[in-house]
């Protein structure tokens, strides 16, 4: 379902800048392998497509200072196949809810939600996901990874620290939350900020900024899907319903995020039989998680 509510706030959105020349000979790589060398061009797609971004947003620690309001938290790590390791920070006690940041993201992003959940008596749980961080690499190695794997992430830290309460996610940590949920991880409810709802849809737009063909592209998905030894329908939100049962969800999305569209929140609304929708204006795709109204609004619903 949704609504038509807003919550105002103050804010501004930073405009991307063009294509540099290294943009520039990447297309030209595309369209010469594109011709010359199909399968090199899908690889080279695929390598892109799990690199994590780098950015100084992305890099932001909102995480409460310990004084008089909040104790020292506790640093720790849990351990997934293969030898990775991902760093984890907890909060209070009680029960976890826990917080998934974005992709090229970190757990100092959410940092805004400690306190409210706190304050709320609930423990709260951060974990940086593979590649990300202060995490070890991924399986792909230092700097790459996959959705498939900042879910699997999201399931281990689970196991090692419990039923979560409720879980709050960014970017396309919510549709790793939503991909853990559909593979049977029980949260009573979710709160997403600045969701991915249609991952493959982007693979569209990065042939499109990177000019290689729909053969490329095609091909792109049939790696992926190898890579991650499942179909890439799995990863869209939108088709979730049919498959898993979907817990009460509060999705909040800025009108001018300029890295994920507001209609992706407009579109998973209508999809999911319990999600609402509040719009903002001017908070963009960072900000977003640092206003005081959105983590108000989104530590409430979580944590009633």
């Amino acid at each position: 379902m949704t609504t038509g509510t807003s919550l105002a706030s103050q804010g501004s959105t930073t405009v991307r800048s063009t294509p540099d020349s290294r943009e520039s000979l990447r297309r030209l790589a595309f369209r010469t392998l594109d011709v010359v060398a199909p399968p090199l061009s899908v690889r080279l797609a695929a390598r892109l497509w799990c690199t994590v971004p780098t950015g100084s947003g992305r890099r932001r620690d909102d995480r409460p200072i310990p004084g008089l309001f909040v104790d020292p938290s506790e640093v720790g790590s849990v351990a997934l196949p293969g030898g990775r390791r991902v760093v984890t920070e907890t909060w209070g006690e009680g029960l976890p809810i826990y917080l998934v940041h974005g992709w090229g993201g970190w757990r100092g992003q959410l940092g805004a939600f400690v306190e409210p959940l706190l304050s709320r008596g609930y423990r709260v749980v951060a974990f940086d996901a593979p590649s990300h961080g202060e995490s070890g690499p991924g399986l792909l190695g230092p700097g790459h990874s996959t959705l498939a794997e900042m879910a699997e992430a999201l399931r281990a830290v689970v196991e090692t620290h419990g039923k979560p309460a409720g879980i709050v996610g960014h970017s396309l940590g919510c549709a790793a939350v939503a991909v853990a949920v559909q593979d049977g991880l029980d949260s009573p409810k979710l709160g997403f900020v600045a969701p991915t709802v249609e991952p493959i849809s982007h693979t569209r737009d990065m042939a499109r900024a990177l000019g290689f063909s729909e053969r490329t592209r095609v091909g792109l998905l049939r790696r992926l899907e190898a890579m991650v030894g499942r179909p890439m329908a799995d990863f869209d939100l939108l088709a979730m319903p049919d498959r898993a049962a979907l817990p009460p969800t509060l999705v909040v999305h800025d009108r001018d995020d300029r890295e994920i569209s507001y209609d992706e929140a407009e579109r998973l609304v209508a999809s999911w039989p319990q999600a609402d929708l509040v719009s903002t204006e001017g908070l963009g795709h960072q900000r977003i998680l640092r206003d005081a109204d959105v983590v108000a609004l989104v530590a409430m619903f979580v944590a009633p």
